[in-house]
């Protein structure tokens, strides 16, 4: 089924007054949390309002959920010149910890998206080592994918990236996607035993231009600086473009659909992930590193489960 597009108007606002809102997930139970500067994790309850829960500490970025309910965080520390580890917080006793501070002897500091696999591994990027995000951005190739294992070992699977952001799974767990944010691209790797993976190639084309040094801007609606990734049930790999105010999909044929977009960014303001829930999983959230609210819409497409939703 071809992907219709979703108008600017068809969102709602939801937990407005929520601090850096960049992910949102949703528990098999219905419950939706999402990142908050200003604690572990948000609770969005279905009349649109929110509480915070856990501790306060560094910037809870992509967050994800194991199969036992427990919220597995990546903390963009390098936003507050902070570590920035892969956490682990439980909604149901309140403990936040750290599961990851170093791999492979680099210590973690812009740790910015996970993803858990049926085996109970734990994928993550770090996006950077460069002392202030932005820096990062310039399109040094210095970040890697991690993996933390079920039996506590970790190791580096992919390293010289441009910015390692988002991450997703294929449904059979063969193929794992990863956004390249100063590469203006998504990355595939193949997925191979022993939680590894094979070398990186690009998955469509090049998403949109960069902003590069001493030369014009260019139309922000055509800046291409890839951040979050979702995958659809039928395949579609929906990438957010934040500085655009744009998601597009890359489809299996690797043709690319603008899914939504809103040049003004007046309610669609820096995307960054996208996030399906609901008894049907058609109910979309979509995260933002500007917006002080999270989005809310009804999806064409049905999210692909993620393993904490089966």
């Amino acid at each position: 089924m071809p992907l219709r597009p979703i108008a600017t108007e068809a969102f709602e606002k939801v937990a407005v007054g929520i601090d850096r809102p960049e992910d949102v997930v949703v528990g098999r139970d219905g419950r939706v949390f999402a990142s908050d500067h200003q604690a572990a994790v948000a609770e969005i309850f279905p009349d649109g309002s929110f509480r915070r829960l856990g501790p306060k500490g560094g910037a809870p970025n992509g967050i994800n959920m194991d199969r036992h309910g427990r919220i597995v965080i990546a903390n963009f520390g390098i936003y507050d010149r902070a570590p920035g580890p892969l956490e682990r917080f439980d909604p149901a006793t309140g403990t936040r910890e750290t599961l990851l501070a170093e791999v492979g002897g680099k210590r973690l500091t812009a740790s910015n998206y996970p993803v858990i696999d049926a085996a109970g591994n734990i994928w993550c990027a770090n996006s950077t080592h460069a002392e202030t995000w932005p820096q990062a951005l310039d399109g040094r190739a210095d970040g890697f994918i991690f993996v933390l294992r079920p039996d506590g070992s970790s190791s580096i699977a992919a390293e010289g990236l441009k910015f390692p952001n988002g991450i997703a799974l294929s449904a059979d767990e063969q193929v794992l996607f990863c956004a390249q944010t100063s590469g203006a691209d998504v990355m595939r790797f193949a997925v191979l035993p022993g939680g590894r993976l094979g070398p990186g190639e690009r998955y469509g084309p090049v998403l949109g231009k960069l902003q590069q040094a001493g030369e014009a801007a260019p139309d922000p609606g055509d800046l291409g600086y890839t951040d979050g990734v979702g995958l659809d049930a039928e395949g579609n790999l929906w990438v957010c473009l934040p500085a655009a105010n744009k998601v597009v999909a890359i489809t299996p044929a690797l043709e690319v659909v603008t899914v939504f977009h809103d040049p003004t960014g007046g309610v669609i303001n820096h995307p960054t992930n996208v996030t399906w829930g609901g008894a049907d999983l058609k109910d979309l959230y979509v995260g933002s590193i500007r917006a002080d609210y999270v989005l809310k819409a009804r999806s064409p497409v049905a999210g692909q489960p993620l393993v904490h939703q089966v």
